[in-house]
């Protein structure tokens, strides 16, 4: 039976997610490059007491260029493990292994920790940012310092530098000395022996091995670039396993255009649905007065949709064709439900519009009632393609109701593909298929009414899904799983994080994070189809039970991901958009509502950016507002922060839509993640 796949996330608003934000000069910055990035010198350092009255030897941070007792195992000023020993000279003067101050590379000045670009921290994991509310301690910082430093000694070998926010606190341990030294330049030669460095280092190994992770908790040093991800050979399908390929299919279309009735007639007649079932649902719709909704009610299962007679959640069903094991997901059309038709037709790899054919139907599902709005048909046929959907069947249904006229067909075909191409859907991804869902004309074979035949020579329904093709499959990335929704396991009777696999593979016993919470948990079972599996990939919708994780932490929303590679959390982005149909401008301070794959945050426009011609080029000024069909960057900022990547990096994560007064106004995609917005 179908699976209704709800929206409505209850998001934990108590998960601390603690972003930096970007600098104005973030561009600038960036192109100098910034992986060896120094401080600036503190100008004032506080003069102390000295110990047990002997000239004490100094050792020179690489990082910040602090000035530190040579007992001292971590910088006193930043934190950061010592990189290099003292070195006494004959005539008395102290080398430090340091940066030269004129390497090149722009000095940094010292500000508030909140001021520290986004992009410093980022740098060396290609985008993916530390993720802070997994409760990373304090040890967790150290050993991934000391392993980003290393020795001067070694093999000679580039290391990468994590440059930290300046409030990172900084636990001293029994060998540290709290006292700050301030260098003077008549220290002498006898300070710092080769022995005293040699006890040093076994120090400062010892302090290193017994520094451990806590269960559960992400390993920063372990945080890669996306390049250096090697996918393991079990993650690669096998090509003689003969089973068919998934092909997610989402049902979209105005209200009342019979996307239910026509996905129940599909259920129906590949037997997916029983005798039994559906003598049932004949029974309690003729009781009461709805004898046309018997193959809807097969998707439409709840009582207060059934009450209603519209679809209000996305319901999931499974069918099989020669080609394809295809994951049916009929989405509500009524204006609004459109929220929980963007929540669950994400998934979709293609889509089937469906269109009624009769007068009026047709023209209030472009126009809107009335001709004042935008009706769904093309609200929709524009959320779907900014999906990233390219393959798209235009079923004109009911066409019994007009006996078949093709003039009302091509009528249908003209304006409605003038639409779509305005969508950028072209000519040849969008096949247009006349049939009548009641009547079973045009479903599965060809059609049997002579009005059709005489015109029509097409594909039916089922051919044009088998001719189809499948967008690509990629399991050569990290796994990104994005949770649609929460439901029971059917094997195990505990809750499952149920989604379509984006990208990579994941199989029983694999370690993910769970974000945005930040635990680490293990995959119990998988079930594909509703039936357990050991493996899935990319393409494959899923249901995921897990260990070591509280059924709490699992939210619509939130994402399974690799543990190496965690996806960003933030509620402050940069997106590039186009805006659609709008009756009023879009100003700065606007309040709309914010989708991203499976979320939905209030937010409001805190910038508009610039202006972007055809060629993408920006405008030099920024508009004071925003009209119809206008391109633009603008800034928003959620209420809640949610899971995002840029969408160079992750097109599932990465689209984005704004909505207001139950309307859709523009649809883009995440150029920036700036970090966390505190304002």
């Amino acid at each position: 039976m179908p699976r209704k796949v709800v929206s409505g996330p209850d998001y934990d608003d108590e998960y601390g997610d603690d972003y930096d934000e970007y600098d104005d000069d973030y561009d600038d910055y960036g192109e100098t490059g910034h992986g060896d990035t120094q401080l600036p010198m503190k100008e004032e350092k506080e003069s102390l007491k000295k110990s047990s009255g002997a000239v004490p030897v100094l050792w020179r941070c690489s990082m910040c260029m602090f000035d530190n007792h040579e007992s001292m195992v971590y910088c006193e000023m930043c934190g950061v493990f010592r990189e290099s020993f003292i070195k006494s000279s004959k005539d008395g003067s102290i080398k430090v292994n340091r940066i030269p101050s004129d390497s090149g590379k722009p000095l940094m000045p010292k500000s508030d920790s909140t001021k520290v670009p986004l992009k410093t921290r980022t740098a060396d994991f290609g985008g993916d940012t530390e993720i802070k509310n997994a409760g990373i301690s304090h040890e967790k910082v150290s050993s991934t310092q000391s392993a980003s430093v290393g020795s001067s000694s070694g093999t000679g070998k580039k290391v990468k530098h994590i440059a930290l926010p300046e409030d990172v606190p900084v636990e001293r341990t029994t060998q540290l000395i709290s006292d700050h030294f301030q260098l003077k330049e008549e220290q002498s030669s006898r300070a710092g022996s080769s022995a005293e460095n040699e006890d040093a280092a076994q120090k400062l190994s010892s302090d290193i091995h017994k520094l451990g992770l806590e269960k559960n908790e992400v390993d920063v040093a372990k945080t890669c670039l996306p390049e250096e991800y090697k996918p393991e050979k079990w993650m690669f399908a096998d090509e003689e396993s003969g089973v068919p390929s998934q092909l997610n299919l989402a049902i979209v279309g105005h209200v009342d255009s019979g996307k239910s009735t026509l996905s129940g007639r599909l259920l129906h007649l590949l037997g997916k649905i029983s005798k039994k079932d559906m003598h049932k649902n004949e029974k309690e719709a003729k009781e009461k007065g709805k004898a046309s909704f018997a193959y809807a009610w097969a998707m439409d299962e709840s009582s207060e949709e059934r009450e209603r007679g519209v679809t209000m959640t996305v319901a999931v069903a499974y069918l099989e064709t020669k080609k394809y094991r295809v994951v049916l997901l009929d989405s509500p059309g009524h204006k609004d439900f459109v929220p929980n038709m963007i929540s669950g037709a994400t998934q979709a790899d293609a889509a089937i519009l469906v269109v009624d054919a009769c007068s009026g139907s047709f023209e209030a599902g472009m126009d809107g009632e009335g001709g004042k709005s935008v009706g769904q048909t093309k609200e929709h046929a524009q959320l779907i393609r900014s999906f990233g959907v390219e393959q798209l069947i235009v079923a004109v249904n009911k066409m019994d109701a007009v006996g078949y006229s093709k003039e009302r067909f091509e009528f249908i075909k003209v304006q409605l593909g003038s639409f779509l191409r305005s969508c950028n859907f072209k000519d040849s991804s969008v096949i247009w298929i006349p049939l009548s869902a009641v009547e079973n004309q045009n479903l599965i074979n060809i059609p049997s009414d002579g009005h059709l035949t005489s015109w029509y020579q097409g594909f039916c329904l089922l051919e044009a899904i088998d001719s189809l093709q499948l967008p690509s499959r990629d399991v050569s990335k990290p796994l990104i799983l994005p949770i649609c929704d929460v439901i029971k396991s059917q094997s195990t009777g505990q809750l499952a994080a149920f989604g379509k696999l984006e990208t990579g593979a994941i199989r029983n016993g694999s370690k993910v994070l769970v974000s945005p919470c930040g635990e680490v948990a293990t995959v119990k079972t998988i079930e594909r189809d509703s039936n357990s599996c050991d493996i899935a990939r990319a393409g494959d919708n899923v249901a995921v039970s897990l260990l070591g994780i509280e059924g709490s932490k699992l939210v619509p929303g939130g994402v399974l991901c690799n543990p190496g590679f965690p996806v960003l959390v933030s509620n402050f982005l940069e997106l590039r958009v186009l805006v659609l149909d709008v009756t009023i401008p879009i100003l700065v301070g606007y309040q709309v509502e914010f989708h991203i794959h499976h979320v939905k945050e209030a937010a409001r426009v805190t910038k508009i950016v610039a202006l972007l011609d055809k060629a993408g080029k920006p405008s030099k000024t920024a508009p004071r507002f925003l009209k119809s069909k206008q391109n633009a960057v603008v800034q928003v900022t959620l209420e809640s922060p949610v899971c995002v990547q840029e969408f160079s990096k992750c097109r599932a994560l990465g689209r984005a839509f704004l909505r207001s007064s139950g309307s859709t106004i523009a649809v883009g995609v995440v150029m920036r993640v700036l970090g966390q917005d505190k304002s």
